[in-house]
């Protein structure tokens, strides 16, 4: 980039073409329908929070009233989003604290319970910060009741690539609700997966069922856009647009990939099998194999959290998530040691 010369003008409100067309080929594949049908709108956003924080400014705007369902729980900052963007939300069901793992019932009641036409938030992979994530036949479900309920689904990819160490894997759920011809808001992040933090690259996507569509939807978003912050960063746009449109650079970033989610993929075992050695009480500790991406919820209470970081010197947010990102091989026997303590020995 340095040798090509190239300068910091700014980009159109909507952000880089290049990037904008790698960001939508990532997302649902070159050959997609929706792609080559001109059915979707994309816009350069700020990450992944400012990409949410202008589809929630579009809903606010174009669907007044309409109520956002999120997960219990969900990543922090999407409440303060909804909040700020003045966009009402409550919560469907999500974790089941009994089998530290999906209340997939739960879910779908909550759904189902919500008025028609009410927007779905969901994480389309890795899902943060439990790292549980429907299966293929259960995204299949959701899909049903989404449609049934005339509910718009919102996806927040911020893992793309980075929990299965595929990026088209982790697209499944995006791609399966996208074939079904339905209406989607998709908000992405290259933060995590090509390490572009403080970038501030992502895109806000809306999937429709015309061209016509698209473009009126991309407008109204490139106006909602101009007051907020005008346009978007150029670095790193350009950063995602050449890795991916040269074809060695491109497999390079793949295979980083796969090389990150694999090691995350061997602590997480490794974390499994030091608790079945050390908890002589027969528990399940299967979950943590089950949960998928760069986080495990453990299932311990704010109190044992609390005992994991004043004993153990263990940093963890106090609602029982770990980042396995955080963690060598080398201290899993310690983890261990200290989940296991908090567990079994803190009310």
């Amino acid at each position: 980039m340095l040798e090509k010369g190239e300068n910091k003008e700014y980009l159109p409100i909507e952000g880089l073409a290049a990037f904008n067309k790698a960001t939508a080929e990532l997302l649902l594949g070159a050959d997609n329908p929706v792609i080559k049908e001109g059915r979707i709108a994309t816009v350069q956003g700020l990450s992944g929070t400012g990409s949410l924080r202008l589809a929630a400014a579009f809903i606010q705007r174009y669907l007044p009233g309409v109520k956002v369902l999120i997960s219990s729980p969900t990543w922090g900052n999407h409440k303060n989003i909804l909040n700020d963007a003045g966009v009402p939300w409550s919560e469907y069901r999500y974790f089941d604290p009994k089998t530290v793992g999906l209340d997939f019932d739960g879910m779908l009641a909550d759904m189902k319970d919500a008025p028609n036409g009410s927007i779905i938030l969901l994480h389309g992979c890795a899902h943060n910060p439990t790292g549980i994530d429907p299966t293929t036949e259960q995204w299949d479900i959701i899909a049903d009741v989404i449609q049934e309920k005339e509910h718009i689904a919102f996806f927040d990819v911020a893992y793309q690539g980075f929990a299965s160490g595929s990026l088209d894997e982790d697209a499944n759920s995006v791609r399966r609700f996208a074939a079904r011809g339905m209406e989607l808001f998709v908000a992405q992040s290259y933060s995590k997966n090509l390490g572009l933090y403080a970038e501030r690259i992502g895109a806000t996507n809306v999937i429709t069922t015309s061209p016509e569509l698209a473009l009126r939807i991309k407008s109204q978003l490139k106006r909602l856009a101009r007051p907020m912050y005008s346009n978007p960063p150029v670095h790193g746009a350009r950063i995602v647009a050449n890795v991916v449109g040269d074809p060695a650079l491109f497999d390079e970033w793949r295979a980083e990939m796969q090389l990150m989610a694999g090691r995350i993929k061997q602590v997480r075992q490794k974390l499994y099998d030091e608790l079945v050695a050390k908890d002589k009480s027969g528990k399940d500790w299967s979950f943590i194999l089950k949960q998928i991406g760069m986080f495990s919820f453990t299932g311990l209470s704010q109190s044992q959290s609390e005992n994991m970081t004043n004993k153990w010197h263990v940093y963890m947010t106090k609602d029982g998530r770990i980042s396995l990102a955080g963690l060598s091989s080398a201290k899993c026997g310690y983890l261990a040691d200290a989940i296991i303590d908090s567990y079994y020995n803190v009310q």
